[in-house]
């Protein structure tokens, strides 16, 4: 392409005596052999809607993380960004309405990826359910940083979600929609009931032990629960005497005694065939009664393949050891936490065979010879059993 010459412009002067350019870019423009026509530039694009839009969904792909500080009445919630910036704190309503208003908030920020929540087994339950295939459990805050920094709401929330974006938390909360929730709910009512038996029942051996002699001698040597049937059908008459009120408190205890009795009677003829049709195999195992089974599945919950295998089962029940050790000494030493619950039921099915089960008896002396005491082999049979029965667990059905 040949670039004609146009008209020769006269270059102003300036006072210094030098050419000036400007006044002759604004004249005119000065011909050049190797210029391109204007009209081969295309107009520059002004800012538009689509500009400014185009943009909201480059911002919209963000990943988010949330963290929750769950309360009674009030949820805390914190959003970060993938590098860990705050991108806001907010308070909601612990109602189906709020659980609502927190998702939406959380996802005007981006594309909410996970959202770590305090105590989903307590006040933060609605909203695990709520998001559940969004949560991450957090088990505890960090003591250490709590200590040295102070506590308040927006600062666990916002530890909540460093927990889950680091990877520091990534236990799967339970469901608890299913039989198993059911269970947990009954097996509540029915282990309180044990516990005021208990409580009344020694209330009432104390009363005698300090009482008048007329009724240490009547209930002496008696049996428990000879003891309640004799005190129910007592005559306190005056109860402002000291052995018209020792007799009155003992009917009362007497009859709260038979009450909790009747009560864990019902309790027990739901339990038995709610437990027996959720895992019929688990119940069928020698030394699984229906009180034991019953902890071993609330521990596992209604979605026991959160729990990836027997090795985190085992952890989960506090029947793994832990390492300790330290330099030049490797040792391990018991793991006191867990679910102890889960920890007693593994050990009544080990007292349980090793009284009925010929085949745990032969373990358990042979251990002994090994040069283990009666205790470590009870450890090393309690971790055979969490592994024989953790498949039973996890084939449950809904």
């Amino acid at each position: 392409m040949i670039c004609q010459p146009g008209p020769t412009i006269h270059l102003d002067t300036h006072r210094s005596g030098e050419r000036d350019l400007v006044g002759a870019w604004l004249r005119g423009p000065v011909p050049v052999l190797s210029a391109v026509p204007a009209r081969a530039f295309p107009p520059l694009a002004a800012e538009t809607d689509e500009g400014m839009a185009m943009t909201t969904m480059t911002e919209r792909k963000r990943r988010v993380t949330g963290g929750v500080d769950t309360h009674r009445d009030v949820n805390v919630v914190a959003a970060l960004d993938e590098r860990g910036s705050e991108l806001g704190v907010q308070s909601f309503a612990t109602t189906p309405a709020g659980y609502r208003a927190a998702l939406r908030w959380l996802r005007r920020f981006g594309t909410l990826e996970k959202v770590g929540v305090e105590g989903t087994g307590s006040y933060g339950a609605g909203l695990t359910r709520y998001l559940h295939s969004e949560v991450i459990e957090i088990s505890c805050p960090n003591r250490q940083r709590r200590r040295s920094h102070g506590k308040s709401d927006p600062v666990d929330a916002i530890a909540a979600a460093k927990a889950v974006l680091s990877g520091e938390a990534v236990i799967e909360p339970k469901t608890r929609t299913g039989k198993v929730e059911a269970i947990r709910a009954l097996r509540t009512s029915d282990r309180s009931a044990r516990h005021a038996r208990i409580k009344a029942l020694n209330q009432m051996r104390a009363l005698l032990l300090t009482g008048p002699e007329e009724l240490r001698e009547q209930f002496r040597g008696t049996t428990p629960w000879r003891m309640v049937r004799i005190a129910v059908r007592l005559r306190p008459g005056d109860p402002t005497t000291a052995v018209g009120a020792t007799k009155y408190s003992l009917r009362l205890l007497a009859r709260r005694v038979l009450e909790l009795e009747a009560e864990m009677a019902a309790l027990k003829s739901i339990l038995r065939p709610l437990v027996a049709s959720t895992a019929p195999e688990l119940v069928s195992r020698h030394g699984v009664g229906t009180d034991t089974a019953g902890a071993l599945l609330v521990a596992a919950g209604d979605n026991p393949e959160r729990l990836s295998d027997e090795r985190s089962f085992a952890h989960y029940c506090g029947i793994s050891p832990i390492d300790a050790s330290s330099g030049t000494v490797v040792r391990k030493r018991l793991n006191r936490g867990g679910n102890r619950f889960a920890n007693e039921a593994l050990w009544r099915i080990v007292m349980v065979r090793m009284v009925s089960d010929p085949a745990t008896r032969l373990y358990m002396e042979r251990r002994v010879k090994e040069g283990k005491s009666k205790r470590e082999a009870m450890r090393c049979l309690k971790r055979y059993v969490a592994r024989e029965l953790y498949p039973l667990l996890t084939s449950i059905g809904p």
